[in-house]
């Protein structure tokens, strides 16, 4: 099992503050992994406070791409845990690699590679933006967490299925309207910046979760 907290999101319930960008951790029996840092890290540490998030208890970072909504947060994570593990696209500019790795362990990603146990990354896809996803292997069907998929949900979906089936999708989904490959699914969870979350609502409403900063999900 795992479990999914939203920490940062352009929506947020009544106890958090909303802000554009997205960011998620991801408690497994093992270790606990954040998932981008949306662009204000001032915010981020503020709602991980509330969430009882203590930024020192997490062991790796991976960053979905390099738009400023998802990696504004670095510095002050990097500050507060200096010992994290980083996992980028190596498509990152050199400059922010160099920098990254001043303050932890940079992880360049180009091809799928294993992040933790049951977890993996899609590796590098896309042209234009360079983006990974993460897959969550429950060992009872998979979930897949995006950034903002830029490469698309089918790129996204077919990279994920190598590692089993495909039962959920959270995250962003941008602009992305190949809603049958939505199909089937037991979870969408959208989020960030899914222009088409009120149409993918109507096609599946029994499915549909509303991502907002502080939505706890435990994925089996």
């Amino acid at each position: 099992m795992f479990r999914l907290t939203v920490i940062y999101d352009n929506k947020a319930n009544q106890d958090f503050t909303a802000s554009w960008g997205f960011a998620a951790l991801v408690e497994t029996n093992h270790e606990t992994i954040l998932f981008d840092t949306g662009w204000d890290g001032g915010l981020l540490l503020r709602n991980m406070r509330k969430l009882n998030i203590d930024p020192a208890g997490i062991r790796k970072l991976v960053i979905s791409h390099q738009h400023w909504d998802h990696i504004g947060g670095l510095p002050e994570i990097l500050q507060a845990n200096p010992r994290l593990e980083v996992y980028v696209p190596a498509s990152f500019s050199e400059n922010l690699k160099k920098e990254i790795e001043k303050r932890a362990t940079l992880i360049e990603i180009k091809e799928p590679i294993k992040i933790s146990r049951g977890i993996r990354s899609t590796g590098e896809l896309g042209d234009k933006v360079k983006e990974q996803a993460l897959v969550l292997d429950t060992g009872n069907g998979c979930y897949v967490l995006t950034g903002c998929a830029h490469p698309g949900l089918a790129a996204i979906l077919d990279a994920a299925t190598r590692c089993g089936k495909v039962k959920g999708v959270l995250g962003g989904l941008h602009d992305n309207s190949e809603f049958e490959r939505l199909r089937g699914m037991e979870l969408i969870a959208a989020g960030h910046c899914t222009s088409h979350r009120e149409k993918i609502k109507e096609i599946f409403p029994e499915t549909f979760v509303e991502i907002e900063v502080g939505l706890k999900l435990d994925l089996r």
